[in-house]
């Protein structure tokens, strides 16, 4: 008589183990996707400075570089105090 002992196909105790380091080796290997919504590009979109606007940003820079902006007091101060009440 001839003794097997257990079946074979399913004994393998390290099975389980190898099985995953497989999966955590898939789990590595993807990759990450980004998508944008469309209101999110709209937003980004509105954040840019206008052409218009860009020039009078850059008039106002020049203007503070050169000693030549002057603030007037009294229109600062009504503004905010507009804002403030």
């Amino acid at each position: 008589m001839k003794i097997q002992g257990p079946n074979q196909s399913g004994f393998n105790p390290y099975t389980k183990q190898l099985k995953q380091q497989a999966d955590l080796h898939k789990a590595s290997q993807r990759q990450d996707k980004l998508e944008i919504s469309p209101e999110a590009k709209r937003l980004q979109e509105g954040d840019k400075i206008q052409a218009s606007r860009q020039s009078h940003v850059e008039q106002i820079k020049a203007a503070v570089q050169n000693g030549e902006y002057k603030v007037d007091a009294e229109k600062t101060a009504k503004k905010m105090m507009d804002f403030w009440s």
